[in-house]
């Protein structure tokens, strides 16, 4: 204790002279500790990664069987890239005014929309107006439905037409209507 008293400043010089490569020590393993956690917390991101990969290859047949089952459906709900915009709205609207003559009802407006371009599909939209009974109305509506690829009713208004009679004593006349229709079909763009 002596020999602190009488030479304190020696003591701090050897003291401080300790204390800096203990300072470097830790501060060295600190930042290899912190450098770690680190790399801890990217590995622990990763791992879901990896762990939904390693499902991806562990199915993978599976994957590619339900890929072209999926493949095959889509002929049948969407047109295909091959085929152009023009050509595939021409002959929507000649396939639905026919079906819908079949089925009974008289078309007074039948118009192509604006192609909306999404992100894999183009919506080719077709605007029609008929007329007819709701007889034939149904029955228009079930020929749309069989219709390949998918036909999408965006929207139906109908109303019904006044009906004339010119004498109280004639037969009833069956309830004619009007309906506007808007349909949609896509075509793939991939």
């Amino acid at each position: 204790m002596k020999w602190f008293r009488a030479n304190t400043r020696s003591a701090w010089i050897i003291g401080l002279t300790l204390l800096v490569p203990l300072i470097i020590y830790s501060n060295a393993l600190f930042g290899l500790v912190s450098v770690r956690q680190g790399y801890q917390g990217d590995i622990d991101r990763i791992a879901p990664r990896l762990a939904r990969l390693q499902g991806l290859i562990d199915h993978q047949d599976a994957l590619r069987v339900s890929a072209e089952q999926a493949e095959g459906l889509m002929v049948d709900l969407v047109y295909p890239v091959t085929e152009d915009r023009a050509a595939v709205a021409a002959r929507l609207q000649q396939n639905v005014r026919q079906r819908l003559v079949d089925a009974g009802l008289s078309i007074s407006n039948s118009q192509v929309l604006p192609v909306r371009e999404e992100a894999m599909f183009d919506h080719i939209g077709l605007k029609l107006t008929v007329n007819g009974s709701i007889d034939a109305l149904d029955a228009g509506l079930v020929a749309l439905d069989a219709h390949q690829p998918l036909l999408l009713v965006e929207s139906l208004e109908i109303w019904p037409n006044r009906a004339r009679r010119s004498k109280k004593s004639d037969p009833p006349v069956s309830q004619s209507l009007s309906a506007s229709l808007q349909l949609l079909t896509l075509r793939a763009t991939q």
